[in-house]
């Protein structure tokens, strides 16, 4: 069984340990090249963007949400005029916020190949198995990269991936948001790719508002278990996603022999709070 918990009085930057220890009881039955890499990243599927459409979202003429989130407490301004509204500003913006090896600090360095392919959208089927799709009309670009901490003596590799979305509207976003919630309740069991599951999961979401958050409109964080063919397992598996206005960011850790669970939520925790701050910096209406 898996469920989605609300962590009242969480700040969304503290490690994911402290969502682990007040989940407990709600964990699940359990188990490259980007562009196939790094799928669950994303964390959105054509039905959730198809399903904004038939609402306040994408076609049905909903706008990017310039304003600040109702729940926010202490929102920045956006400036509307910094808002990409085409495929090739979206784009553009993305090379802005997306996270480098330095957002996760040092000893990280890029995987190979490094970015996934923008013309793919990861979309989570009936079966419980990530495959790749052309991006929904919702997504204005998306784009994926992958980092690693290399294995040293005794520790296996630590796979990191950091993942930029802008859809066409908040409601696109937040939609996003909402699949992915879906997405851990319906498949607690997930694979990836050929040899490699993730498991266990729980997940947890803090609203902008509750409590001391304001780094985004929406975060939610979920934990588990990594197995691979190459690596073993079970090992550590952390995943971290924010909305703010039109966009998402994610950052996801994959553990291996010898890493501690407080490794690979610090790493994940750190470039997340990174992309939020060039997020916040490249839209803030300017004095």
């Amino acid at each position: 069984m898996t469920c989605h918990v609300p962590l009242r009085g969480i700040r969304f930057a503290l490690p994911l340990a402290l969502a682990t220890v007040l989940l407990a009881g709600c964990s699940g039955g359990g188990a490259d090249d980007p562009g196939d890499v790094e799928k669950r990243d994303a964390s959105a599927s054509t039905s959730a963007s198809s399903s904004a459409k038939g609402g306040a979202g994408s076609e049905s003429g909903g706008g990017t949400g310039a304003g600040p989130s109702p729940g926010a407490t202490d929102p920045f301004e956006p400036d509307p005029a910094r808002l990409p509204k085409t495929r090739a500003a979206a784009r553009a913006f993305i090379d802005r916020v997306i996270a480098g090896p330095d957002s996760f600090g040092p000893g990280v360095v890029k995987r190979s190949p490094y970015e996934s392919d923008p013309a793919t959208w990861p979309v989570l089927g009936e079966d419980c198995v990530w495959q790749q799709r052309k991006p929904d009309f919702s997504v204005l670009a998306t784009l994926t990269r992958s980092f690693e901490v290399p294995a040293e003596k005794g520790k296996g590799p630590v796979r990191l991936a950091a993942v930029v979305t802008v859809h066409r509207t908040r409601e696109d976003a937040a939609w996003e948001m909402a699949e992915s919630i879906e997405e851990t309740m319906r498949c607690p069991t997930q694979q990836l790719r050929e040899g490699e599951l993730i498991g266990s999961m729980v997940a947890a979401a803090l609203l902008g508002g509750e409590a001391t958050q304001t780094s985004s409109e929406d975060s939610l964080s979920e934990q588990g278990q990594y197995q691979s063919s190459e690596l073993g397992g079970p090992h550590h598996y952390a995943w971290q996603q924010a909305q703010t206005l039109q966009f998402t960011v994610a950052v996801t850790g994959k553990g291996a022999k010898g890493r501690t669970e407080r490794e690979i939520d610090g790493l994940v925790v750190q470039a997340q709070a990174a992309m939020l701050v060039r997020l916040e910096s490249a839209v803030e209406k300017q004095s």
